[in-house]
């Protein structure tokens, strides 16, 4: 099998991001000029989770759908990252495997949650703290993490879209553009410096403060990623972060501004 072109990697991962992340990102540029011709941003909301009927029935539908739906370009880049050249005798069933290439398995389950839970904590607090500040200087809008109306299955479903959050941005902004980017001949810094600056974009619609904060975040997940190989703690950290913001606001009513 012949190993692609540059050329066509490029067109691969614009493919990617036209289905996924780049598409929210331009979504949300739009959005922010569109709450910014409106009124100051300081008075503009942000809701995540929204609820997308008022029958309870077809509202958890389409909330599943959304989260099934939304992990499809994941798969695709698993396809993609998967070598399928023949593998060499001894190698392993899994030599080829795209999951192993990210780190995105459970081959070490004890230092994956360490390490997710010590980046949580180290990105949860401080991004409080910008939020608090983002709203003080306008420059942020009011976010409510979860719209949905309180159900049964209200919790499952917000643990389910933290989880699709963390696994559609680390594996694709994380662990794929990596790898592609490498295969560009970008320089590493070059490289974590674009995922890092796509991933604010997609949060734009948020206001100027979640944009920095989930770039700074973008830089310290990258960073780590090339030291460790390895997406699995950055997906446990990212659903964690996610599931106490969604199902905090849920149970407790407090906005506290993660995306």
């Amino acid at each position: 099998m012949l190993v692609p072109s540059r050329r066509r990697l490029r067109f691969e991962v614009w493919i990617v991001l036209g289905l996924s992340l780049g598409q929210s990102a331009v979504y949300s540029v739009v959005q922010l000029l569109d709450k910014m011709t409106r009124a100051p941003l300081a008075q503009g909301t942000s809701t995540l989770n929204r609820s997308q009927s008022t029958r309870e029935y077809f509202d958890l539908t389409y909330q599943l759908l959304d989260i099934i739906f939304a992990l499809v370009p994941v798969l695709l880049v698993i396809y993609f990252l998967t070598d399928q050249r023949q593998a060499k005798p001894g190698a392993g069933h899994d030599a080829g495997s795209a999951f192993r290439k990210l780190g995105f398995n459970f081959a070490r389950p004890g230092k994956d949650l360490l390490q997710g839970l010590g980046l949580a904590a180290l990105i949860g607090v401080p991004s409080l703290g910008l939020y608090a500040a983002g709203r003080a200087l306008g420059i942020t809008t009011a976010i409510i993490p979860s719209g949905l109306d309180a159900y049964w299955w209200t919790v499952p479903v917000l643990i389910l879209s933290a989880l699709r959050h963390a696994v559609v941005e680390e594996v694709i902004v994380v662990g794929y553009l990596l790898d592609r980017f490498g295969k560009f001949g970008w320089s590493m810094p070059l490289a974590i410096f674009v995922s890092s600056m796509l991933r604010g974009s997609y949060h734009l619609y948020q206001g100027f403060g979640p944009f920095i904060g989930n770039a700074i975040m973008g830089v310290v997940f990258a960073w780590i990623y090339t030291g460790t190989r390895r997406v699995m703690p950055l997906v446990i950290a990212h659903a964690l972060l996610d599931t106490v913001a969604f199902v905090g606001f849920s149970l407790f009513g407090k906005a506290v501004g993660l995306g």
